[in-house]
């Protein structure tokens, strides 16, 4: 398909040559975004941390429980064929749970 796009000298190449590429796997996009939000989340602690409106025990109580849903998402990967949507349910569950504890505590008047 490239080598016809260039053989007709059409602009669109680099497009045409990106979409003949094999797909990457439908669990890499779940995977960058359970990624991702977590890494949003240790963000906002750190945040919280350095603006004053979460302590320190505070922070260490999110961080335990943060590091508690990625032992959780090592195990889930480790006994199959990464997540299934139960397992992800459940992540996206606890993710949602510590991300409403992290907005309650870091807007509780303190800082």
């Amino acid at each position: 398909m490239l080598a016809a796009a260039l053989a007709l000298g059409l602009s669109s190449a680099p497009a045409l040559a990106q979409s003949a590429s094999p797909a990457a796997p439908a669990d890499s996009a779940h995977r960058s975004g359970i990624n991702a939000r977590e890494a949003r989340q240790r963000a906002r602690i750190r945040n919280g941390v350095q603006d004053g409106s979460l302590t320190t025990a505070e922070a260490r109580r999110l961080r335990t429980e943060e590091a508690g849903i990625r032992a959780e998402e090592r195990a889930f990967r480790r006994s199959g064929d990464g997540l299934n949507r139960v397992e992800r349910r459940d992540l996206q569950r606890d993710l949602n749970q510590t991300s409403r504890q992290i907005r309650r505590l870091t807007h509780n008047g303190r800082g």
